[in-house]
């Protein structure tokens, strides 16, 4: 008797092999099969996961639209699968078809961006697709690929501003959507409004803890949770997966063995350096605290970008780290009338010393009108500094109390809702901010600031009491404050 060979991956279905395949409502039909032929006569052939793929993100609803065309399709799926191929293939093919098409490729880093491009630009000289390609621009932020019907593919990094202005786009491909701002997205996503039938790809790896994630984490959720607009799917391994674990491995890429190597996989090992890293990027497993939301939303923390302003009333906030490992001081600036504008002015390590400190602070005294600090580490030490050096007014230094520190991460984060506040654009800063969560104190609804696993947001946590002590404070010095521009 002949006993059938097993299937390979790329040979099964979709279903078979994704963990997650979210449906939208009311598909009729899918315009997949000329887009099948014509990938195959251009030499790019799919797998049977990448067909059912394909076939879902070309679905149309009975109106001729795309079914996932409010929603988008987003895929999931580690690195070194085929995801890139795969959408490479659909968006040649489509150009092929239909002429006029405008599609826009973006990823974050210019260094990715520039490696797509040069994958499009080597298959568009395959003597399959060749006679269909007019001409291939390769000047840095003018990569494109124009085709003899007049449609294109504009290649750019979000990085680098790619992506603005433009007025209709038919297909918009998001790469590393795991690093996809809400900023990026409300500048992009509004261009394929006016094509008559637009489609967003989002296509990334599980982010890390750190990322501006708000857009791939929320699209992920929503369509766990029964988006009926949106396609989704996921390519992963056991969230309890040992990394050298090659079944778990085939079930995250249905491309190993047969054309993910199992060198490429060492390789990627290696150069991903940590487990975590290889757990995300390689088995596509999502930590358990990434989706939790952002404490402050990045669109509106950036729309309260101003020009640095030091008038009126100056407070200052200094925290040390909870682990005692840093320290940072901040200055807000309370005008008689506007927002208090945050000014960071210094971060450092414990290990360089308080001087720095104790000698920002002595220069500012005189004009200060609070100054407040917090923390375990270094606080009575930074107070006896201070008054060695002669700040002795008791009212001016302030230690505040738990029920304090609760009400002053309170009114910053509702200064951001309401626009009472402003800030300068430093980027350091705003990395803090925006990858921060809220970390439950007590049960009375309190909270306070916790940062992603290795990095801190002891900066933010200063800007906060800073916050606070201008908002709270009645004294008025004589002098007005003077500031530095943190470093």
């Amino acid at each position: 008797m002949t006993r059938t060979p097993p299937m390979r991956n790329g040979q099964r279905k979709l279903s078979e092999l994704a963990r997650h395949v979210v449906i939208p409502e009311g598909i009729v039909s899918t315009g997949f099969a000329p887009v099948h032929r014509r990938s195959t006569q251009l030499g790019m052939p799919l797998d049977g996961w990448q067909q059912g793929v394909a076939r879902l993100a070309l679905s149309k609803r009975d109106s001729g639209l795309y079914a996932a065309g409010i929603g988008g399709v987003v895929l999931s799926i580690p690195r070194q699968v085929g995801k890139t191929y795969l959408i490479a293939a659909l968006v040649f093919a489509l150009c092929t078809l239909f002429p006029g098409l405008t599609v826009i490729w973006t990823a974050h880093r210019t260094r990715t961006h520039n490696e797509t491009f040069k994958k499009m630009q080597a298959m568009s000289r395959r003597k399959s697709i060749a006679p269909y390609v007019e001409n291939v621009r390769a000047a840095n932020g003018e990569q494109e690929v124009t085709f003899v019907n007049g449609s294109r593919i504009m290649f750019g990094a979000r990085e680098s501003g790619f992506g603005r202005g433009f007025a209709m786009v038919d297909i918009l491909v998001l790469d590393e959507a795991q690093i996809l701002s809400e900023d990026a997205m409300s500048d992009m996503v509004p261009a394929t409004n006016a094509a008559p039938n637009g489609l967003v790809f989002l296509m990334g790896t599980p982010p890390r803890p750190k990322d501006p994630s708000d857009v791939f984490a929320g699209a992920r959720q929503r369509a766990l949770e029964g988006d009926e607009d949106t396609v989704y799917v996921e390519f992963s391994a056991d969230a309890d997966a040992a990394s050298d674990d090659r079944k778990q491995l085939a079930r995250a890429n249905p491309s190993y063995p047969h054309r993910t190597t199992e060198a490429a996989i060492q390789r990627m090992r290696k150069l991903l350096g940590s487990d975590d890293s290889f757990r995300r990027e390689a088995l596509g497993i999502w930590d358990e605290e990434v989706g939790i939301p952002r404490a402050i939303k990045a669109a509106a923390w950036n729309a309260l970008e101003a020009p640095l302003s030091r008038e009126g009333r100056t407070a200052y906030g200094v925290k040390f780290s909870a682990d005692g490992s840093g320290v940072a001081l901040v200055a807000a600036h309370r005008p008689d009338d506007g927002p208090i504008h945050l000014d960071p002015i210094r971060q450092a390590n414990l290990g360089e010393g308080i001087e720095w400190l104790v000698d920002e602070l002595v220069d500012r005294a005189s004009s200060a009108a609070q100054i407040v600090i917090d923390g375990k580490a270094g606080v009575g030490y930074l107070i006896e500094a201070l008054r060695a050096r002669g700040v002795r007014n008791k009212h001016l230094i302030l230690t505040p109390t738990l029920d304090q520190v609760l009400s002053a991460h309170s009114m910053l984060e509702q200064g951001v809702i309401t626009g009472t506040i402003s800030q300068p654009g430093i980027q350091a800063f705003t990395d803090q901010v925006t990858s921060a969560v809220k970390r439950k104190i007590g049960s009375g609804g309190g909270f306070g600031w916790e940062a992603p696993e290795g990095e801190t947001v002891v900066t933010l946590d200063a800007a906060t009491l800073a916050h606070w002590g201008a908002k709270t404070t009645k004294r008025r010095p004589g002098e007005r404050a003077r500031g530095v521009v943190m470093r």
